[in-house]
């Protein structure tokens, strides 16, 4: 199980030029590596963080750098588990905050009466940006972090209220 394995990944890139550090370093946030210290990254060893480590290890390798991959196994406890979960909270927590930026820019037309194709166009797009993230969160949220519901709840009423605005810009386009 996850919990049992994890690959440690030791990062070492030139600090100079730094684009080359800062794109390792990003790409290990965007697969949602956990920060040990140092140069010292963990994901939990499931085929879903293959791809990225393969990346992260091609970024440091474009800057001169190396990534040294390392099995490992937490010994007494789940403190890794507990710290990669809770940053996979972090990252639901600020994911239903933007699905209630999106439900109140909808409710903001529906209120001005702004119906219009370009409008309508800019929020399937926001919702299409909420699904993609949503979808990368859950890839890695590989212990269920608490919020992944709620967030996946949030989702769907995004989905329904933009269904509920193209109707309306429907109708209101159709009435000229």
């Amino acid at each position: 199980m996850a919990e049992d394995k994890w690959l440690v990944l030791v990062v070492r890139v030139p600090s100079a030029p730094s684009r080359h550090r800062v794109a390792v370093w990003r790409e290990l946030r965007r697969v949602g590596a956990l920060s040990l210290g140092q140069g010292a990254w963990a994901v939990p060893d499931v085929p879903g963080f293959a791809g990225g480590v393969a990346r992260v290890a091609e970024l440091a390798e474009r800057g001169e750098g190396e990534v040294i991959a390392l099995d490992a196994a937490e010994r007494g406890g789940s403190r890794l588990v507990e710290l990669f979960t809770a940053e996979r909270e972090e990252e639901w927590t600020e994911f239903v905050a933007d699905c209630g930026k999106f439900d109140a820019e909808i409710a903001k037309e529906i209120r001005i009466g702004k119906f219009t194709m370009a409008e309508l166009e800019e929020e399937e797009q926001s919702l299409e940006r909420l699904r993609r993230w949503h979808r990368e969160l859950k890839a890695r949220d590989v212990f269920g972090a608490p919020s992944a519901a709620e967030a996946e709840q949030r989702l769907k009423q995004c989905a329904e209220r933009l269904a509920d605005y193209t109707e309306r810009v429907f109708q209101a386009l159709h009435q000229m």
